[in-house]
């Protein structure tokens, strides 16, 4: 939170949308358990676990050193090796698209303009987190994570 610049100040924000998302729907959760919309929510909140559990895997598999002690990173990211495979070899922040696919199942629990505005503002958080994380990575990375970005995308395989 300190480090303005830093993704874990925007994902902080993002955590806070999605927390009160979360709160503002959860009366709604299992309403019309059968209906289409709850059925696709269920179905994009179940694809936000894979992409959680694939992504982390990853980074838990990753080499590390001691030389990343930033502290906007939590201990599994710490990696010393740029992580390219598995999921990574699509998109280069499963991590974050799985808090985009949460954010966007939870909205679709009770749609409302309440809920509309804390999705876009926890995408919004996302996404500026995502930017500030290249950043990041490119100063520690260099020249490997900028080739890394030319052949994957941000969130959606082949298009974003």
């Amino acid at each position: 939170m300190r480090n303005i610049r830093s993704h874990g100040f925007f994902r902080f924000f993002a955590w806070e949308a999605i927390v009160a998302l979360l709160l503002w729907n959860l009366p709604y959760w299992f309403t019309a358990p059968f209906s289409a919309r709850q059925s696709l929510s269920w179905l994009i909140l179940f694809g936000s676990l894979y992409l959680l559990w694939q992504g982390a895997a990853q980074l838990l598999r990753a080499k590390r050193s001691g030389s990343r002690n930033e502290s906007e990173l939590y201990a599994f990211e710490r990696t010393s090796e740029l992580v390219t495979s598995g999921i990574y070899r699509y998109i280069r922040h499963p991590l974050y698209t799985s808090l985009l696919y949460f954010t966007w199942g939870a909205f679709l629990k009770d749609i409302s303009w309440v809920s509309f505005i804390l999705g876009l503002a926890a995408s919004a958080s996302l996404v500026a987190a995502a930017k500030a994380d290249e950043k990041e990575c490119i100063q520690y990375f260099g020249d490997p994570y900028r080739q890394y970005m030319k052949y994957t995308k941000r969130f959606i395989p082949f298009l974003f």
